[in-house]
């Protein structure tokens, strides 16, 4: 077979099978189609890589701007007082945009300027994500909808920028170009959450963090249009000989080659898998470790703004590590295990995957008990599933023929998202609220012990804080059941700087406001008084 008809694919795999319409890929077995003028293309070494790390900055942005919603959801709820499942719909409704819109961006993008498709897509995501921090809370919808369009614009970089990549590079450069643009994944997830936590601690307001997005955004979009080329589908693979004026099939015919591609079939629905884990990790993960920290007693619940966003800025450290070395440590084994395996790609995401699960199982159940071993299992997670970022992106270029490859993204982004994290955030959040751990009534009685823990020294009882101008109502979420048996007399320790009730929020005797109160000259007298002479004494 010429030169003109592609590279060798992986012996292993099924490889390039005929393209549609006839048009054959490296592999197949299908006629070659007749060249018509052979077009010289080429393109200097520097300006290939120079284009390869401004799609990667992008890359970093979009996957930034993908997270951080997530890196300041408690303050989003308090804002626009959404309720757990609520919040997760946000990153269904993004996720929903996006795979609708893949389809739209890969058609396009195997027939028409892929330049003029990634900057639309930009202007597209960076307007509505400036737009959205200026929504008021009374239109929470608005917000949706503002996160609807942002998942649009994403979908038009994720489909596109990964073929143009492919056409640059062949071969082990195209692997190791991958894996750099695959590490934007996680890296850029968890900067999200760190920007996003990072801007509110100094800004007191979470939608500074979406302010600042845009202004990197117009820096990439110059990058694009002055750097980038938009090199002939196949080029690399061709040797700078591209075919021009052949025959060029429709959408449906590329659509059932690819469904008859059982190795592009395959490596979508393992896809699919980890888009439904990730998808769910990557948005509850930094409130699930807030929860834990408050149910060990090393913090207070979230009350009013600004919550506290150590945890997310803890996981997106997490999420840049494990990225880091995780997508390197795929790609490389992936890169030097195929020269003995020609299976060498698809055994590595299995073993990853099958290696990931019981990190993430265990990383849930000891929470509770022990948040060290809860880090380090999620840590190790995280970089499991970070090893299949770039092997996938390779399996799925090496498979498919290039004429197919904005189609074949778009699908396989498509169906990753409509199975996979397009509705595990928002099942996450619906679970979420039968209660962790244990009923909603045990995590009710918690939140209510803790915010006695931190009050002044004094002796407190359920009436005190449930009486008609009390603090109950103001503290508490709506959501949360009314426990159902009376709430003994807790007594508390003071301490200085730990005041969270309202200054008019204080038993009958006490002083308002912070600062020890009677409690502290002599509690078990004070205790006496209150409870009467019939009750036992609380332990301290």
């Amino acid at each position: 077979m010429s030169a003109e008809c592609g590279e060798p694919g992986h012996e292993g795999l099924q490889g390039w099978s005929p393209g549609p319409g006839g048009h054959s890929g490296a592999m197949g077995s299908g006629p070659c189609p007749s060249p018509s003028t052979p077009t010289p293309w080429s393109l200097p070494r520097w300006r290939a890589y120079v284009a390869a790390a401004v799609l990667c900055y992008i890359n970093l942005l979009n996957y930034m701007n993908w997270f951080i919603i997530a890196g300041v959801l408690l303050d989003v709820q308090k804002f626009f007082q959404i309720s757990d499942s609520n919040a997760g719909l946000l990153q269904t409704v993004f996720v929903g945009c996006l795979l609708l819109s893949a389809p739209v961006f890969g058609y396009l993008g195997d027939r028409h300027s892929r330049k003029v498709t990634l900057s639309l897509g930009i202007l597209l995501w960076s307007g509505a994500g400036l737009s959205s921090s200026f929504i008021s809370p009374r239109y929470s919808w608005l917000f949706f909808l503002s996160r609807g369009v942002v998942g649009t614009g994403t979908a038009s970089y994720s489909t596109t920028a990964p073929t143009v990549l492919g056409d640059l590079f062949v071969r082990d450069q195209r692997t190791r170009v991958l894996a750099i643009f695959y590490i934007c994944i996680p890296v850029g997830s968890g900067l999200g959450y760190v920007l996003g936590s990072a801007v509110t601690e100094l800004t007191g307001n979470w939608r500074w963090a979406l302010r600042i997005m845009p202004c990197l955004e117009a820096v990439a979009l110059i990058l694009l249009i002055v750097l980038v080329p938009d090199p002939p589908r196949g080029a690399a693979e061709k040797q700078g000989v591209v075919t021009v004026g052949g025959p060029r099939s429709t959408w449906c015919e590329d659509v059932r080659y690819l469904g008859r591609n059982w190795s592009f079939v395959g490596s979508t629905l393992g896809v699919t898998a980890m888009a439904f884990v990730t998808g769910a990790l990557g948005f509850w993960a930094p409130k699930f470790l807030f929860e834990a920290r408050v149910v060990h007693g090393l913090q207070l619940p979230c009350f009013r703004e600004p919550c506290n966003s150590q945890d997310s800025l803890i996981f997106g450290v997490l999420t840049v590590v494990t990225g880091l070395v995780g997508v390197i440590l795929g790609a490389e084994a992936s890169r030097r295990y195929k020269k003995v395996n020609p299976r060498a790609e698809p055994l590595i995401c299995a073993a990853s995957l099958l290696a990931a699960a019981p990190c993430l199982y265990l990383a849930l159940i000891l929470a509770p008990t022990t948040l060290l071993a809860s880090y380090v299992f999620l840590a190790l997670g995280e970089l499991l599933l970070s090893c299949n970022w770039a092997v996938v992106a390779d399996i799925l270029l090496s498979v498919v023929v290039p004429r197919c490859r904005g189609t074949a993204e778009a699908l396989q982004i498509t169906v990753g998202h409509i199975l996979g994290d397009a509705g595990s955030p928002y099942l996450t959040g619906l679970v979420r609220l039968g209660g962790w751990p244990g009923s909603r009534e045990e995590v009710h009685l918690k939140a209510w012990r803790l915010v006695w823990w931190a009050r002044q020294t004094q002796p407190v009882s359920s009436a005190d804080l449930q009486r008609p101008a009390g603090c109950a109502s103001r503290l508490l979420p709506a959501a949360l059941p009314q426990p159902s048996a009376e709430l003994p007399v807790l007594r508390l320790r003071y301490r200085p700087g730990w005041w969270l009730l309202p200054a008019d929020c204080t038993a009958p005797g006490e002083r308002p406001g912070p600062g020890p109160g009677p409690a502290d000259r002599d509690p078990r007298q004070q205790g006496r008084a209150q409870r009467g002479h019939g009750e036992p004494m609380p332990a301290s």
